[in-house]
């Protein structure tokens, strides 16, 4: 799985979660941990869009800090008894395999030659093939050390 598909199922999960009992009827935290979590998988896509390597770290921090964002706010729902201890585990678990995955992300795209998109001919593929690709460099890399 890539980080745009991990992304997107913890907002699904978020989602599912914050309509469920008394969760549902904190409307504060409900809209800030949904925006929080849609701003992962927004951030990811369009720094990819930015066609420069400097946009897309630009916003895989901010995509990583939403992360934090959400973290934060998943333990104010565990604290609220909103969710249980199994769910908030689990979903502390996913915030901080994609935080590690946009990290690794980084680090990659900040060693690259390539400098971006935008300074050769334009991407035939999916951003979330791109992205696997990518995702894919980074582990053969971490394999070889």
């Amino acid at each position: 799985m890539n980080v745009y598909k991990q992304a997107r199922d913890l907002t699904n999960k978020i989602y599912d979660i914050t309509r469920q009992g008394s969760f549902s009827k904190d409307y504060g935290l409900v809209d800030q941990i949904r925006r929080a979590s849609v701003s992962i998988m927004s951030n990811i896509a369009e720094g990819f869009e930015r066609e420069t390597n400097a946009e897309f770290i630009q916003f895989l921090y901010i995509a990583k800090g939403s992360c934090g964002e959400v973290r934060a706010q998943l333990t104010i729902a565990f604290d609220q008894k909103y969710i249980d201890e199994n769910s908030h585990k689990s979903l502390i678990d996913r915030c901080r395999r994609i935080s590690g995955m946009l990290g690794n992300l980084i680090t990659y795209l900040k060693s690259s030659r390539f400098k971006g998109s935008k300074f050769k001919r334009p991407p035939t593929k999916s951003m979330a093939e791109e992205l696997n690709e990518i995702l894919q460099q980074i582990k053969h890399e971490k394999e070889n050390k």
